[in-house]
């Protein structure tokens, strides 16, 4: 079975998550088939893509595959890593990219969905980001893309609490563009969708990369990049990475002393 699904209307192209029995967790199998999806869609000129879960489940998406993270002593997000890979995919699509939420978005979901260009909720929608539920160090760019998208109390908020947001919340502080009632969230997200393919896509692909290329302009000294690799190596072959997997596979809560 397909742990996604898509199709194209009009160069509006739709991608949704369809593997619900395991909330629809950031596998290297369903990161695999959106960015080959993501390459048929742009090598046939879809204009739009929207993301989203089928069904409109509880959960939107869990986040990153737990189970296929490093145990101990390696960077659990590398460049090479799949999320991250999926997340360039996302950022470097030269059309738009609109995440449609209903349902909670964990971990490394939310960074998938502040890396769409913009996001529609109804009223279930929670955002939270997990890693230190788990004693991970999260990725530069990850950090990279909250600071530059949110205000930073609302960053320090999501990540030093790993506590779910309300879709009310969300959207005061800029996740959501759009907060609408559930029974209208597939109308507005795909009017959206029309309103952006009537327009010039050569204007809107020059403008997302412009806007990428600023976002990630920041310029760090040799020393400060040695540094921030040293504190993330120091965290994931520390005790608190080993005891956050543990306690998640075991299903009990961590003991993080």
């Amino acid at each position: 079975m397909r742990l996604t699904k898509s199709s194209v209307d009009n160069a509006i192209g739709t991608i949704g998550f369809n593997n619900a029995a395991k909330r629809n967790s950031l596998s290297d199998d369903l990161i695999n088939e959106v960015v080959s999806t993501l390459d048929l869609f742009q090598a046939g000129g879809v204009r739009v893509v929207v993301l989203r879960a089928l069904d409109k489940p509880k959960v939107w998406s869990a986040g990153r595959a737990i189970d296929e993270l490093p145990k101990a002593d390696q960077d659990p997000l590398p460049y090479a890593d799949m999320l991250e890979k999926m997340l360039r995919a996302v950022r470097h699509y030269p059309g738009a990219v609109i995440a449609m939420v209903h349902g909670s978005v964990w971990g490394g979901a939310c960074d998938l969905v502040l890396n769409c260009d913009i996001v529609v909720g109804d009223p279930t929608a929670q955002f939270a980001v997990t890693p230190a539920r788990l004693g991970l160090p999260y990725s530069e760019t990850g950090i990279q893309y909250f600071v530059a998208r949110l205000p930073i109390n609302a960053v320090n908020e999501l990540i030093m609490t790993a506590n779910p947001m309300t879709a009310e919340r969300a959207l005061n502080f800029g996740i959501l563009n759009h907060l609408v009632p559930e029974e209208e969230l597939d109308q507005v997200t795909y009017d959206l969708a029309r309103a952006i393919r009537s327009r010039s896509a050569a204007s809107i692909a020059v403008y997302k990369e412009q806007a990428r290329i600023m976002i990630e302009a920041v310029a760090l000294s040799a020393q400060e990049s040695q540094r921030i690799q040293q504190l993330r190596h120091d965290v994931f072959t520390g005790p608190d990475y080993t005891e956050g997997l543990t306690a998640f596979l075991e299903k009990r809560a961590p003991d993080f002393n």
